[in-house]
């Protein structure tokens, strides 16, 4: 009896390609402001954070608009090794200024489509407003 062997490919495709693209990529271990970036709104800032001392690792990212210098508010304050995501809806030329303290840093400008938006928008929390444990 031959048996005959038929290959099928299934393809599998997500509903929403990731389609980020990386700006710019910045690392280090030092306080520093980044070189200037264009971005079009929506973007996201991909951050990781890791270090030798766990008690003793600090980072603090602000926004700083790149034609007036103009200080555009905090991003990240940590002291925790770990990593996220901060998504912006707004279009410019920025620099991101970084304050290190015993920490390896990597910070990647990551442009997104409009579609995508949503998938990086925080959840409404479910915990109650009055809730002291929230």
């Amino acid at each position: 009896m031959k048996k005959i062997l038929i290959i099928i490919p299934f393809f599998f495709i997500s509903p929403i390609a990731q389609s980020e693209n990386v700006i710019e990529e910045f690392r280090g271990s030092e306080s520093v402001t980044t070189p200037i970036f264009l971005v079009e709104a929506p973007w996201l800032l991909d951050w990781r954070l890791d270090g030798d001392y766990d008690e003793l690792i600090a980072l603090d990212i602000s926004l700083i608009e790149a034609e007036t210098g103009r200080h555009i508010g905090r991003v990240l304050h940590t002291k925790r090794k770990g990593n996220g995501l901060k998504l912006f809806n707004y279009s410019g030329r920025y620099q991101l200024r970084v304050s290190s303290t015993l920490a390896r840093w990597t910070l990647k400008i990551k442009q997104i489509k409009s579609e995508e938006k949503e998938l990086y928008t925080p959840k409404e929390s479910k915990l109650k407003k009055n809730n002291p444990f929230r």
